[in-house]
């Protein structure tokens, strides 16, 4: 055999993978019942068997798609949803058969000879595969065996049907299988509209073309297409490595109701989940902790480190989560389950300590880490800005080694917030003053948002402040629609005669300072 001969491959095909990563894939997933379909760029590029009933394709454009079917229910295409709900498959596959090559979600490839020979037969190994999907409740799984993945998948896509869904290709006879498709399935390497101007429009007229000829007005990348044409697979399957398995979980028989008892027992599991990330040279940074109780109750988490975590963190978190469930009720039984996988890893070289010693910020760290871990949680916090449209309101006090994840609510319209600059006071309650004007009366704000009179003199703390310079107001309206809840306010800007500047706010005829300007 010639080494770049053709490899007998077994390509397995699950179609409109889309819609099917999406109908399992999330807290709340659609039915797959449903009409769906699945856009990029404004293109179906997958759709559901309810979808294809009412004449929805793939191709088709969104309004096209929506005319015909108009309860159909249209999602974005999501690579990373379609890949995590894919790699269960794959894992169950590889218990099977190892060596698998991902072509993409819904889409794999191994060679044929391996498994053909332990289960009987080319054909015996692929509907033992199928087999082993259906168990996913995976109902229409396509497999396809020739010489090479490239026509394997094709006997997969056109060879296949539900009735009967796997297709062989004998060995030899790649070229006579792939001769009547047309050349658009060889993907975008050559223009189908050159060559049916060339009078070729299917692969066998594309296989019979003269190399030559090929060379010269595709390019190397035409050749490689050309050889695919004819049944000349030269590309082998490459075999992914198999993720190294990280988390590490543990059963408690019976179920343990202290949560001392359950971060006792994963003691001895944080030290081997850390140890198995460092024998990879990975460090933890976002830990995923699992909980299951005995009555089928879920407590599931992401906690973040500013650092790396450790075995002593790792336990301490998994404390501090049943902490907090306990208080919220969430783990209403025992514990029967823990599982503990790392959410993100980084290079264990980024986080070596200094050749020097420890820097400040180290030390720090380690210092509050540890004050954290006698207090709790939120025994230890740090300031954060959030959104909002009060001053006292964007303070978030966020626990040490907590990413704020506030960005999102900070870039909300938030009509009537204030703008930047920022007071640098703020009071957690609104300090209680007084504005008159020159005669000694109180300033109000009127119907039409305009002040009764002009601001002369800031009653605060007993003392009395001349108002030199003053700004506003700029009305501040919340639930406007809801009578109980509703709140109309103004806020001003003013400057006393020593030079501070207040923001004050007026509601109902009362005044307050809101923040001072240091």
């Amino acid at each position: 055999m010639r080494p770049d001969a053709p490899v007998r491959s077994l390509v397995l095909w699950l179609p409109d993978w889309p819609v099917t990563a999406l109908t399992r894939d999330g807290a709340d997933p659609p039915s797959a019942d449903r009409p769906i379909a699945v856009m990029a760029n404004n293109t179906v590029v997958a759709c559901s068997a309810a979808a294809r009933a009412e004449g929805v394709r793939r191709g088709q454009r969104r309004r096209d798609a929506q005319s015909r079917c108009p309860g159909l229910l249209v999602a974005p295409a999501d690579p990373a949803q379609e890949q995590r709900a894919f790699a269960p498959v794959v894992a169950l596959i590889e218990d099977r058969a190892p060596g698998v090559q991902i072509l993409r979600p819904g889409l794999c490839a191994m060679r044929a000879r391996g498994p053909a020979r332990f289960y009987g037969g080319e054909a015996e190994a692929a509907r033992m595969l199928q087999a082993v999907l259906y168990e996913l409740e995976l109902a229409d799984v396509r497999a396809g065996v020739a010489d090479g993945p490239f026509t394997a998948e094709q006997a997969a896509r056109v060879g296949t049907s539900a009735a009967e869904p796997v297709c062989v290709v004998p060995t030899g006879g790649a070229a006579g299988f792939l001769a009547p498709l047309p050349v658009t399935f060889l993907g975008d390497g050559v223009e189908p509209e050159l060559l049916a101007r060339l009078g070729v429009q299917t692969l066998g007229a594309f296989a019979a073309m003269e190399p030559d000829r090929v060379r010269e007005r595709f390019g190397d990348r035409g050749m490689r297409l050309h050889a695919l044409a004819g049944g000349r697979d030269s590309q082998p399957v490459q075999p992914r490595v198999p993720p190294p398995e990280l988390h590490r979980e543990v059963a408690f028989e019976p179920p343990l109701e202290l949560a001392e008892q359950v971060a006792f027992g994963m003691r001895i599991a944080a030290e081997e989940f850390i140890a198995g990330l460092g024998a990879v040279d990975l460090v933890c940074t976002e830990l995923r902790v699992e909980l299951l109780g005995d009555q089928g109750e879920r407590s599931e988490r992401v906690w973040l480190h500013p650092g790396s975590f450790d075995a002593a963190a790792v336990v301490d978190r998994v404390r501090w989560q049943l902490a907090e469930d306990a208080q919220r009720r969430i783990l209403r039984s025992g514990v029967s389950l823990a599982r503990i996988s790392p959410e993100a890893v980084d290079a264990a070289s980024h986080h070596v300590p200094a050749i020097f010693g420890a820097g400040t910020d180290e030390r720090v760290h380690h210092a509050l880490s540890r004050v954290q871990a006698m207090l709790g949680h939120r025994g230890v916090v740090t300031p954060a800005i959030g959104g909002g449209r009060w001053l006292a309101e964007r303070q978030v006090l966020v626990p040490w080694g907590d990413r704020a994840v506030l960005a999102k609510e900070r870039a909300r319209p938030w009509p009537g917030s204030l703008p930047d600059p920022l007071p640098a006071t703020v009071f957690p309650v609104p300090a209680a003053v007084e504005v008159v004007d020159a005669e000694g009366d109180s300033v109000a704000v009127g119907d039409r948002d305009a002040l009764t009179a002009v601001p002369a003199v800031l009653h605060e703390g007993g003392r009395q402040r001349a108002i030199v310079a003053w700004a506003g107001p700029w009305p501040v309206i919340e639930r406007a629609w809801d009578a109980v809840r509703s709140r109309r306010a103004h806020r001003f800007q003013v400057v006393d005669a020593d030079g501070a500047a207040w923001l004050l706010v007026c509601e109902r005829g009362e005044w307050a300072a809101e923040g001072r300007y240091d």
